[in-house]
């Protein structure tokens, strides 16, 4: 892992980092969950407006975007931050944790915000010798889904029209000093399903004369374990999970029905088809063998995030000279990301900037109410977001 002191920061990063931090931190105080960014979006859009920059409106509702217009003609680039948190209690015993009850940023995106802030402010710096435009979109709704398509539908992509999109996660998973990218499918297509097991109620005291829907929910669960590991090649990869089960009113009722949602997850059309059809199958035949009856809905929020090759080449071999070759990791994620909508409109890299530092007790885990970021990978976002910026441009 590369060490935060070895990595040098250009003087103007090291100049605005309190600054970065400190809205970063501001952000954490105050998360908003999806589609209620307001102060969010009025924080952000009041910088882009005091910056200067062109363009400056709201996206999608209670998003916003700017545009930093170089002196010199060249092309367009899209960096895209995403803006909501999460419905989590936060736990993490943090100075500026949440004061919002409830609602945490339990998955970086107030640092997402902070770094795109800090990056429009630093090219804003540079306009005189910048060839080209980058527009910044502040998206709201990652985390419930559809943010992405509403900034596309409300022009993002066009005026000008963009070349190529970027785009970083914070990571408690990438040690600090080190990077996750790889070409080709990169984040999983989520597909979410809901599962409605109808048997017979009863007494519990007579259970031959009732379909316990609980028994028959309980050896869906294991039967469906076996379609990833049964019928998915060892080469590819899926994920299948029942994250809720919910069944039963008492203990001496035998319970009439059970629901189960869960989530399958891929990276190409033909393993979701398998998935999701062998577990239609494993359902409907647990079922009837059992005499119930079941019902087996999905959907698909978004496609599978996508990196081209040649921008991703880009983006690895400015990581190899900054960060070292040795700290580039290239381990794709069962995770979901709507960043795959920009993704599948231009060519573009999405990728992973390590926040996790274990020797300062910082090792969390996302969606979880500790989680927590090491503040010094805003620093690293920042010199490295205009590293490649620069590249993209070029």
């Amino acid at each position: 892992m590369a060490q935060p002191e070895t990595l040098t920061l250009r003087p103007a990063v090291r100049q605005l980092l309190p600054a970065v931090v400190a809205l970063r931190r501001d952000l954490h105080a105050h998360p908003e969950l999806s589609w209620r960014e307001e102060r969010t979006q009025g924080v952000v859009l009041a910088r882009l407006h005091d910056l200067g920059l062109k363009d400056v409106r709201t996206v999608a509702g209670t998003g916003a975007t700017g545009l930093v217009e170089g002196a010199r003609s060249g092309p367009a680039v899209l960096w895209r931050a995403d803006m909501d948190a999460l419905p989590i209690p936060e736990r993490s015993g943090l100075p500026f944790a949440s004061k919002n009850e409830g609602v945490m940023h339990a998955c970086g995106h107030d640092g997402h915000v902070a770094i795109a802030l800090g990056l429009a402010e630093l090219l804003t710096d540079q306009r005189a010798e910048l060839a080209g435009s980058v527009r910044f979109v502040f998206q709201p709704a990652e985390e419930a889904s559809g943010g992405a398509e509403r900034c596309l539908a409300d022009g993002v992509l066009e005026a000008p029209a963009v070349a190529r999109v970027l785009g970083l996660h914070l990571s408690a998973d990438v040690p600090l000093g080190a990077v996750n990218v790889a070409p080709g499918p990169f984040f999983a297509a989520p597909t979410a399903f809901r599962v409605v097991i109808t048997g017979r109620g009863g007494h519990a005291a007579a259970p031959h004369q009732a379909v316990d829907a609980i028994v028959v929910a309980a050896h869906v669960v294991t039967a469906l374990q076996t379609v990833v590991s049964r019928a998915v090649a060892p080469a590819e990869a899926a994920v299948l999970t029942v994250g809720k089960l919910a069944a039963g009113f008492r203990g001496n009722v035998i319970a009439e029905s059970a629901t189960m949602t869960g989530t399958i997850r891929s990276y190409t059309d033909r393993v979701h088809d398998l998935v999701v059809g062998r577990a239609q199958e494993v359902v409907n035949g647990v079922c009837a063998a059992f005499g119930a009856t079941a019902t087996f809905e999905h959907r698909t929020s978004c496609p599978p995030v996508v990196n081209d090759e040649a921008v991703t080449g880009l983006v690895m071999d400015e990581a190899a000279q900054f960060f070292g070759a040795e700290n580039i990791y290239g381990t794709p994620s069962m995770g979901a990301d709507d960043m795959a909508l920009f993704l599948r409109e231009r060519p573009g890299c999405y990728f992973w900037l390590g926040a996790r530092n274990e020797a300062r007790g910082v090792a969390g885990r996302h969606h979880d109410p500790g989680f927590a970021i090491d503040e010094d990978a805003l620093g690293l976002g920042l010199e490295f977001g205009l590293r490649i910026l620069g590249r993209a441009l070029a």
